[in-house]
C-alpha cells in the first residue's frame, strides 16, 4: 500500500499545474538546496578547525555540544516558519477499504524524508568523521551522532505538534517566540545555563550509549502524538462543519464616492477584514509604519539617503506589496463565479488600484513624524510614495496576470506561503531594486534634489498614463482569463 501511495504522489507532483507552471521556482529551489548543502558540508568539515582556533585551550567536542542549544532553537524556529506537514489528497482514499492508520503513517513517514531533516546530516556526519580522525573514540562519537539524528526527527515532529496546537490563533508564532525568548533569556542572564544542560546531555549519551534510549522514547512520543492528531482529523466530514460567527458590519458607504468601482472596493475591504490570511496584510501596515525606526534610530543609516529610499518604498508600499502580489488570487475561491457576471474587468482591477493608492497615501501621512530624523527623509518618503502609486501599483497589477496559484483564505495568516510562486519572487526585484538604483545613481552623480525629482517624475508619468496602462493590463487579464479559471479550479 505504501508503494501505491508513493506512485500516486509521484504522478500528482509531475502532473500538477505547480510543476508545469512553476518551473522557474523549482529550478530556484534546487539552486538554494544545493547552496545550503555545500554550506553545511563546509561547516561539517571545517567546524573542528574553527573551534580549535577560536578556543585553543578547550576541548572542541565540549564546545560543540555547548552550541547545540542555539542550533536546536534556531532549527525549531526555522522549521515552524518554513516547513509544512506534507499532505496528500486523502479524501478519495477515505471511501476505499484503506486503513486510516496506514494513510497517517505514510504522511508522517513522508515528513521524515523532508529536506529539513537531511540538511543537518551534511554537517553532523562530516563533523563526526573529523572528530574520529582527530582521535576521539568511535564508540563515543557514533552514539552522539545517532542521538543528534534522532533529535533532528524529534524537532521535525515537535514542529507539527506546535503548528497543530497554535494554528487556530491569528498569531500562532507568538507562543513559540515567547518560549524561545524565555529560554534564551535564562541563558543570557545566567539564570540557568541552557548551553550546559543541553551540552551535558549529549556528552552523557556519548559517554554512556545506553542513555540513547531517552531520545528514542521522546521520538516515539512525538510520533504518537502527531499520529493521534492527524488520525482524529482524517474524516470525510471533518471540514464540513461550519463555524457560526457573528458578522460585524462596517459602514463602507464612504466608498460610494468612487462610483462604479465602489462595490468591488467594498468586497475587497470585507474580504480583508473577515479572513485571517488577508487580515495579515492590514496588520503588516503597522510593521511598515514602524519599519523606519529600525534604521533611522541608528546614525549610520540615518545619514544614508540610500537606506531612506528603501525604507520609503517599503514603508509607504507595504500594503501594496503584501496585498497586490496576490491579485487576483485573493478571489480564487469564487473567481469562476465572478468572471461569469456581467462586469467590466477594468472596474475590477481599478478597485484594486484605488485600494493600493489609498494605502500608500495613508502610510505616507502616518509616516510624516519621521521628519524628526531630518527633512530629507520625509522628502524621500514622499518621492517613494509617488513612485509607488505611479509605477509599482501598475507593476503589481501586471504581475498579477501571471498568478496561477489558488489561495485558501481559511488557512492561517502568519508565514503562510500558499499561493506563492515564481511570480512573487520575480516581481519583488523591480519593486524594490529599480527605485533604489534610480535614486542612488542620480543622487551620486548629480545630487539629492535630482534623485528625488527623478523618482517623482517617473511616478507622475505613471499616474498621467494610468488609463493607457490600465487598458493594457486589463487586456492582459482578459487574455489570461480562462487560464486563471482553470488554474484556480485546481488544488495546487
Amino acid at each position: 500500500m505504501i508503494k501505491h501511495f508513493l506512485n500516486l504522489e509521484w504522478k500528482q507532483y509531475f502532473r500538477s499545474s505547480y510543476w508545469q507552471k512553476s518551473m522557474a521556482l523549482n529550478i530556484l529551489l534546487v539552486f538554494f538546496a544545493l547552496y545550503f548543502i555545500v554550506m553545511f558540508l563546509g561547516l561539517g568539515f571545517g567546524l573542528l578547525f574553527i573551534l580549535k582556533k577560536t578556543y585553543p585551550d578547550q576541548d572542541p567536542f565540549v564546545i560543540a555540544n555547548g552550541l547545540l542549544f542555539y542550533w536546536l532553537m534556531v532549527d525549531l524556529m526555522m522549521r515552524f516558519f518554513l516547513q509544512k506537514l506534507p499532505v496528500m489528497s486523502v479524501k478519495p482514499l477515505l471511501t476505499l477499504p484503506i486503513k486510516r492508520s496506514t494513510i497517517v503513517h505514510f504522511v508522517l513517514g513522508k515528513s521524515a524524508l523532508s529536506f529539513f531533516n537531511f540538511l543537518p546530516l551534511f554537517a553532523i556526519i562530516p563533523f563526526s568523521i573529523m572528530l574520529i580522525k582527530e582521535g576521539y573514540e568511535t564508540s563515543q562519537i557514533l552514539p552522539w551522532m545517532v542521538a543528534l539524528i534522532i533529535v533532528v526527527l524529534i524537532i521535525n515532529f515537535l514542529n507539527f505538534i506546535i503548528e497543530a496546537l497554535s494554528s487556530k490563533t491569528d498569531l500562532p508564532f507568538l507562543p513559540l517566540l515567547a518560549t524561545v525568548g524565555v529560554l534564551y533569556g535564562l541563558e543570557y542572564f545566567n539564570i540557568v545555563s541552557m548551553t550546559s544542560l543541553v551540552g551535558d546531555a549529549f556528552i552523557g549519551i556519548s559517554n554512556n550509549p545506553v542513555l540513547i534510549i531517552i531520545p528514542i522514547a521522546l521520538l516515539a512520543i512525538a510520533y504518537a502524538f502527531n499520529f493521534k492528531i492527524l488520525r482524529e482529523k482524517l474524516f470525510l466530514d471533518s471540514g464540513l462543519k461550519s463555524k457560526v460567527t457573528e458578522v460585524k458590519a462596517a459602514d463602507l458607504s464612504w466608498t460610494n464616492r468612487f462610483g462604479d468601482i465602489a462595490p468591488f472596493m467594498q468586497l475587497d475591504l470585507k474580504l480583508i477584514w473577515r479572513n485571517k490570511r488577508t487580515k495579515s496584510s492590514a496588520f503588516l501596515m503597522l510593521i511598515g509604519l514602524l519599519y523606519g525606526l529600525f534604521f533611522y534610530t541608528q546614525p549610520i543609516y540615518r545619514d544614508s539617503l540610500y537606506a531612506s529610499s528603501i525604507v520609503g518604498i517599503f514603508s509607504t508600499g507595504i500594503f501594496l506589496i503584501s496585498f497586490g502580489q496576490f491579485i487576483p488570487a485573493w478571489d480564487s475561491g469564487y473567481y469562476k463565479m465572478l468572471m461569469s457576471q456581467n462586469i467590466k474587468y477594468e472596474q475590477y482591477l481599478r478597485s484594486k488600484f484605488v485600494l493600493m493608492m489609498l494605502s500608500v497615501v495613508i502610510m505616507f501621512v502616518l509616516g510624516i513624524p519621521y521628519i524628526y530624523f531630518g527633512w530629507k527623509i520625509l522628502v524621500v518618503h514622499f518621492a517613494a510614495a509617488v513612485y509607488n502609486i505611479g509605477v509599482n501599483s501598475h507593476i503589481m497589477l501586471f504581475g498579477g496576470s501571471f498568478n496561477r496559484k489558488k489561495i485558501d483564505l481559511n488557512q492561517r495568516a502568519a508565514f503562510n506561503y500558499q499561493g506563492t510562486g515564481a511570480v512573487q519572487w520575480i516581481i519583488g526585484l523591480p519593486i524594490m531594486l529599480i527605485p533604489l538604483v534610480i535614486f542612488s545613481v542620480a543622487n551620486y552623480f548629480i545630487g539629492f534634489e535630482v534623485g528625488v525629482a527623478v523618482l517623482i517624475l517617473i511616478g507622475v508619468a505613471g499616474i498621467v498614463f494610468h488609463k493607457k496602462l490600465m487598458k493594457s493590463i486589463t487586456q492582459r487579464y482578459l487574455d489570461s482569463k480562462y487560464k486563471m479559471i482553470d488554474a484556480f479550479s485546481q488544488d495546487n
